[in-house]
């Protein structure tokens, strides 16, 4: 028997070895944790042919490290402290910054718990083949592990650990290069700490540490000219401010304490909410929702909205009720406002009593008299608990550069103009500003101090000349957060090793691709779907029974066959959230292999499915449902407008076009008892682009898409299939199951649309319940126009909440509802091909019947919140970015017809008024613009109207209510945001506007 012997660690070590923390429970309790780390000797330091570390591990930084630094000719590595990596990522990611980088472990955690987006990026910098980057366990190694001293702050326990580590490194190069005998001494590479704590480098140089501040390692660069303009303002403290906000009055009030804002949200004395822009006058009104009242908290005047930027979690004071105000009835026009401000020097700026002219008109407008009923709670921001922050698509304010000169690099403080019309204006100091001029750039907001009245950000990288179409596209994928990286090697491995090769195997017993499926090839299945696809994740079959019922069955792509969970695939699937389908490409959530071949139903090709097939009577009333893993073979892939012919042609009658015509009669009955229970058959624009070829992305013109009746036929089978699934999954797995909701509406966010269709049209809205709306909608009638309801329907959907996903353990039974369906619960199954949630579902439901057991990732409430908070972002930005796709190439399509054309004209609605011009809906082309008035116009807030002069001299002044139809000239110039084409819009009757 061999002898063992057991060795017991010293009294003494235990404090080393040990690591101890503070934890905060769900329920606010605090508990002590002591934790053991194990402490070794063989932790490799990263450097190729190190005699001293003897490990087999890969390693990646070169011996001699970088010597291309002037200040460090003979080689170093870089060492920076967690601060540089917080404020200074722009920096590190870029391709021109390409020393050897050391991370340590303990900046590896701090960043994770400082910022996880940053953490994110990081986690990626260190996989990326193309950069020299190590991770060291500092807090593992014998030699640089520390313990936290009495009196000790976590952050300077963290410092120090970090000096310790860049001590070790240089004394541990020594060893790594030994002298060898006869030959002269070499001198070694240095490990160089990289903080812009000044106190941090007091101790380093003290210690004898080699350190240095981010400004000065890369005013040393060869490369520095490009790498300045990449410096964050926040992480220096050598940076000198601008002549605009050194030496200036406060503008702003100094944000609350942190525990103040808390305290105070949980006394209910403040209110927490996402600060939201008003897009017609972001310069001097914006909003905040919050749960305490049922109208948003209004912020009049930048002084109130204290430095909020769009998007930013803000903690606001509500004013007492008598100082509570009206939205402003005014379109603000931003370039002739802002046309005179200076990035570097700014008289408004340091003067309080002087106040710009639209400032001044803004508030005389404020204090109107109104209503009381219009009135909404008022007040002002006293504190930001989260900044939304981010790189901004931009362009330069050419006018205002201090020399155009192309070849000077003198340091420029400039305006970089977001594309967004809900951001600020943001101050860059840069030295390539001539040569950025006309480009789309990217811009990350640093820093707003309460003496500027403008943020301070730095330059990220060129995106390439505005309006050219790669540059567009990207900007637009980068406006709306859309991650459009190649997917990886990890990922790609995760595919089949077979490619596109792979089939389903042939039927038998012992292949784990057959087992507990059903084998449905011979059932007359078909898809339906619109022009194009080639992701088609859903198809259809309906065939009568013997006993007279009806079999009807929806197969969807059984993706979560492919997609396993907690593999590189699943979480960039879960990261990207949705399939972003812009005019002209798509964004796959998915690689092609899968979204286009594998998973794709293809027609006369056997596909791996998960079925839900219903026995039904001929008046749809469901007998019986199941839900099975399944194999298929379907029978033809039809485009709506295809199936529509097909069912209407009553010479076929084969078994293909009975079950069309089967499916059809179903989902028209489907519908009907939807209807009757309250469902709402709302209306959005949409648009088809025609482009000039197949290859070509170049839009011709623009027409309003054709609805088929198979397109309803379709809807309402895959809404029955996902009301089915989210029935099962919710009794299986009550506390973790993934639904989707749509919660019914406030009143008031209809009063505006009620009080607007009373006054002018004597129409009555009900919106008690969502079959009460619909009812109501139906009656809303206008026998000499028959596009009103239409336009009334696509209103009523803008006062509707957004639908969610959301976990099932995580709110209350009564809230599960889908206002919009009428239907007491819902989820997405139907999708797996470009919706993660999907595939969350499918392994739900794949538990629910027995096929697999659940993950145990999805038995976590957490786990299940967090995915959900992520796919809810994810697929509002694919929604936004669709739209701005569509709207872009609109404008180009209609710029197209501007040359061809002398004048383009088109009928719209006008569906709001402003003290100073119309907002005008154009439902050919699905577009929404704005017609402005110069001269003075009679505004009629109460009737939503306005009067405006005649063209004809002598006649009476003309008067445009809401709802009122009329024409529009329709023009393409280039906008001063965006720098692309924008629609401008005059009107043509009843009035020329071109006069006003």
């Amino acid at each position: 028997m061999p002898e063992i012997t057991i060795l017991k660690r010293p009294r003494e070590e235990a404090v080393i070895t040990q690591r101890m923390f503070f934890k905060k429970t769900a329920r606010g309790k605090v508990i002590k944790v002591l934790r053991e780390r194990y402490l070794r000797d063989d932790i490799s330091c990263g450097v190729n042919g190190c005699r001293a570390c003897n490990t087999t591990v890969q390693t990646v930084l070169s011996r001699s490290g970088d010597t291309s630094h002037k200040d460090f000719p003979t080689g170093h590595y870089i060492l920076p402290d967690t601060n540089v990596f917080l404020a200074q990522m722009d920096l590190i990611e870029s391709n021109y910054f390409t020393p050897p980088i050391i991370i340590l472990q303990t900046v590896m955690e701090e960043v994770r718990h400082r910022s996880l987006p940053l953490y994110s990026r990081l986690k990626a910098l260190t996989t990326t083949d193309e950069r020299k980057v190590w991770v060291f366990y500092n807090e593992f190694r014998s030699e640089t592990a520390i313990v936290r001293e009495d009196d000790e702050t976590p952050n300077d326990r963290n410092d120090r650990g970090i000096r310790k580590a860049a001590e070790w490194y240089n004394a541990h190069l020594t060893l790594a290069h030994p002298p060898i005998r006869g030959q002269p001494n070499v001198a070694l590479p240095k490990v160089v700490l990289i903080t812009d704590d000044f106190a941090n480098r007091q101790k380093a140089d003290k210690e004898k540490i080699p350190c240095i501040s981010v400004r000065n390692y890369v005013d040393g660069m060869k490369n520095s000219d490009q790498l300045l303009d990449l410096l964050s303002a926040t992480g220096s403290d050598e940076v000198e401010p601008t002549r605009a906000v050194s030496g200036r009055t406060a503008l702003y009030a100094d944000y609350l304490p942190m525990s103040t804002l808390v305290a105070g949200v949980k006394a209910g004395q403040l209110h927490q909410g996402h600060f939201n822009a008003n897009q017609y006058n972001y310069l001097e009104e914006g909003n905040v929702p919050v749960p305490a009242f049922t109208k948003p908290v209004l912020l009049v005047g930048r002084e109130n909205m204290n430095r909020a930027v769009q998007g930013d979690v803000v903690v606001v004071e509500v004013f007492n009720e008598r100082e509570w105000k009206a939205p402003t009835d005014e379109v603000i026009d931003q370039e002739a406002t802002l046309k005179n401000d200076d990035a570097e020097d700014s008289e408004e700026e340091g003067d309080d009593l002087m106040v710009h002219e639209h400032e001044s008109k803004a508030l005389r407008a404020e204090h109107t008299k109104k209503a009381p009923a219009e009135k909404q709670p008022t007040g002002r921001v006293v504190g930001i608990i989260k900044r939304n922050w981010r790189a901004y698509v931009c362009h330069i304010d050419s006018t205002s550069l201090t020399s155009s000169n192309a070849t000077s690099l003198g340091l420029q403080t400039v305006f970089a103009t977001p594309v967004s019309r809900l951001l600020p204006r943001i101050r860059l100091r840069t030295r390539q500003a001539p040569s950025l001029v006309g480009n789309k750039i990217l811009v990350t907001i640093d820093r707003w101090e309460i003496t500027s009245r403008y943020p301070e950000g730095h330059f990220v990288r060129t995106l390439g000349k505005a309006e050219s179409k790669e540059a567009e596209q990207e900007s637009l994928l980068l406006e709306f957060e859309v991650p459009y990286r190649p997917f990886g090697k990890a990922i790609l491995d995760c595919l089949p090793p077979e490619g596109e090769q792979w089939v389903v195997p042939p039927k038998s017993a012992t292949n784990p691709e057959w087992r507990d499926r059903a084998d449905l090839r011979d059932l007359i299945i078909c898809s339906i779907d619109p022009p194009g696809c080639q992701d088609i994740d859903d198809a259809l079959h309906a065939r009568r029974l013997t006993n007279g019922n009806i079999e009807a069955g929806v197969h969807i792509a059984d993706v979560s066959h492919f997609v396993h969970p907690e593999t590189a695939m699943d979480n960039e699937a879960a990261a990207r959230g949705s399939t972003v389908y812009l005019v002209d490409k798509r964004i796959d959530m998915l690689p092609a292999l899968l979204g286009t071949n594998l998973c794709s139903l293809r027609p006369h090709v056997e596909r791996l499915a998960f079925s839900v097939i219903w026995e039904m009577t001929v008046d749809a009333e469901i007998v019986n449902v199941r839900f099975t893993k399944s194999v298929i073979a379907s029978k033809a892939a039809f485009e709506y407008g295809e199936a529509q012919l097909r069912k209407d042609d009553p010479k076929l009658n084969d078994n293909l076009t009975q079950s069309v015509r089967l499916l059809n009669s179903l989902a028209q009955k489907l519908k009907a008892k939807r209807m009757a229970a309250g469902a709402l058959n709302l209306a959005s624009p949409e648009v088809k682009i025609h482009l000039d070829s197949s290859e070509s992305s170049d839009p011709v013109d623009v027409e309003q898409k054709a609805l088929h009746e198979t397109n309803s036929l379709v809807e309402e089978f895959m809404l029955l299939a996902n009301t089915s699934v989210a029935k099962k999954t919710q009794e299986s797995f009550p506390q973790t199951s993934v639904l989707r909701r749509h919660l019914p509406p406030p009143p008031t966010n209809f009063e505006k649309l009620q009080d607007i269709l009373q006054k002018r049209k004597g129409l009555k809205l009900d919106v008690s319940s969502s079959a009460a709306l619909a009812d109501s909608l139906d009656k809303c009638l206008d026998p000499k126009e028959p596009a009103f309801n239409t336009l009334v329907r696509i209103m009523a959907t803008r006062c509707m909440l957004s639908a969610e996903y959301f976990n099932s353990g995580s709110v209350s039974r009564d809230t599960f509802g889908h206002y919009g369906l009428a239907s007491p619960i819902y989820t997405h199954f139907t999708s797996p091909i470009r919706r993660f949630a999907d595939i969350l579902v499918h392994r739900q439901l794949a538990a629910a019947i027995g096929y697999t057991p659940l993950h145990p990732s999805l038995h976590s409430k957490m786990h299940v919140e967090r995915i959900m908070e992520v796919v809810n972002r994810r697929h509002r930005m694919a929604q936004m970015a669709g739209r701005a796709s569509v709207e872009f190439y609109v404008g180009l399509a209609l710029k197209g017809r501007n040359e061809r054309e002398k004048e383009v004209t088109e009928d719209a609605f006008v569906i709001r008024t402003f003290r100073n011009g119309l907002g005008v809906f154009v439902s050919k082309l699905g577009l929404e613009g704005l017609v402005m008035f110069k001269r003075d116009t009679q505004f009629d807030a109460e009737n939503y109207t306005i009067s405006v002069p005649s063209s004809d001299i002598g006649r009476p002044d003309v008067t445009i209510s809401v709802f009122d139809k009329v024409t529009v000239r329709i023009e393409v110039e280039k906008d001063k945001n965006t720098q692309r084409g924008r629609v401008k819009m005059t009107l043509v009757s009843p009035v020329d506007s071109r006069a006003l």
